[in-house]
């Protein structure tokens, strides 16, 4: 075996899933949240392509947030989008703790690999960043 610092996990047929990487999982109070299966529930909606989980706070008790990339028209279209989020988030056991989403026009990525988002620089701008916080109903 390599150690890469990815995660992943066997399932009772035998398949590999990939779930990111351990350097990225947020650590909430309830457990660890792993960014591709957390990214892949809010893809599902037509207006995200890219997405990226952060973690706010301490270690081991930090609150999961979601930054898209995306730019509303103005803060009714931020709210609605925001809620439609959060209809998704509730829908999957491992997303519900998801409230906060932020929309950023850019993201940062690595310049050799476009995939590569730099997700401590999201984290660092969302501390003084607008964001949408949709509790559950």
């Amino acid at each position: 075996w390599h150690r890469m610092g990815d995660c992943g996990y066997f399932d009772p047929a035998g398949r590999l899933w990939f779930c990111g990487r351990k350097a990225e999982r947020v650590e909430t109070a309830a457990g660890p949240l792993f960014t591709e299966p957390c990214e892949q529930v809010f893809r599902a909606h037509p207006q995200v392509s890219r997405c990226a989980l952060i973690g706010l706070g301490e270690s081991g008790r930090q609150q999961p947030a979601l930054v898209i990339e995306a730019r509303p028209k103005n803060a009714a279209a931020g709210q609605v989008f925001a809620r439609e989020l959060r209809a998704l988030a509730l829908s999957q056991a491992h997303t519900a703790a998801i409230s906060r989403f932020y929309f950023h026009p850019k993201f940062p990525v690595d310049v050799r690999h476009n995939a590569k988002i730099h997700r401590l620089t999201l984290t660092r701008w969302a501390a003084t960043a607008k964001f949408y916080e949709v509790p559950a109903r």
